[in-house]
């Protein structure tokens, strides 16, 4: 069953060259719709989705959910959140607006919607990431161009895939960061790595503090060199973390005591995102 509906909005979700007067927005059966199989998202915070429940009882489902037609039913391409919110207030039907996309595409889509209205963690975005390389055959280029991305961010989360399991489980959890991980990085041996790891959670090291600790533990010869040839380590991890939190390419010119953050935007609508997450706003 599915009737027509009018409304807006999903054009903050799918690039203005897929934009069409085509997207219509109708409604069909909540159980005619299943999960998404490429979904890059690994764990749901229930607190957000039961704020997002009492926002739609409240509101409504404001924003359609993508879809893609499977038979008699529908196959989800992004909104995963808003239909898991949805279900758990028992509603029968929900907007969705229908997109002919392939499995790549739909990947794509899952993957810029999660990242642009709330962060996947840094594995969860690596593993969406090299999956696209290795299914689809996607280079780096072609992701950082899609999500407005700096290719050497695309290139560091990564290498995260590259700690060991124990570390890259900490940082799923939240007790450490990108930032954080991005620094362990410099460290080649992986116990080292580990231990590294329990002491940024157990003395709640900053990114600073761990860069320091690394550097004081190298050799002399190799601390001199990398010094000499290097930009100075924190500001390139700052420079990260800002283009992994703010989704765009981020670049810092540091000099003696003052300097400059240039950050990118592509749209009014895109400079309004920004601005709220800089805000403190959701995404």
């Amino acid at each position: 069953m599915e009737r027509k509906a009018l409304g807006k909005g999903i054009g903050a979700l799918i690039p203005e060259r897929e934009t069409s007067a085509k997207n219509e927005i109708i409604y069909v059966q909540t159980e005619q719709i299943r999960p998404n199989p490429f979904q890059p998202r690994e764990e749901f915070n229930q607190e957000h989705i039961s704020e997002l429940a009492q926002s739609i009882k409240e509101k409504g489902v404001i924003q359609p959910l993508l879809v893609r037609r499977k038979g008699d039913s529908y196959e989800l391409i992004a909104g995963e959140r808003r239909l898991r919110a949805s279900k758990s207030l028992g509603l029968k039907e929900l907007p969705v607006i229908v997109k002919d996309v392939d499995d790549k595409d739909s990947l794509e889509f899952a993957l810029i919607e999660n990242i642009q209205r709330e962060s996947l963690n840094p594995i969860e975005e690596a593993h969406a990431y090299q999956h696209l390389i290795d299914k689809f055959q996607v280079t780096q280029e072609k992701i950082s161009e899609g999500l407005g991305k700096a290719r050497t961010t695309i290139a560091n989360t990564l290498r995260l895939l590259k700690l060991p399991h124990e570390v890259q489980d900490e940082m799923k959890k939240g007790r450490i960061s990108f930032a954080h991980g991005r620094a362990l990085l410099e460290v080649e041996d992986e116990n080292r790595q580990r231990k590294l790891t329990q002491e940024i959670i157990s003395k709640g090291l900053s990114v600073r503090e761990l860069e320091n600790l690394i550097k004081a533990q190298r050799p002399k010869g190799i601390r001199r060199r990398s010094l000499n040839t290097a930009r100075e380590p924190y500001i390139a991890v700052l420079e990260e973390e800002m283009q992994s939190c703010l989704s765009t390419k981020v670049r810092i010119t540091k000099m003696k005591k003052r300097g400059h953050i240039y950050i990118e935007f592509y749209s009014q609508e895109d400079l309004e995102r920004i601005s709220g997450v800089i805000r403190g706003g959701r995404r």
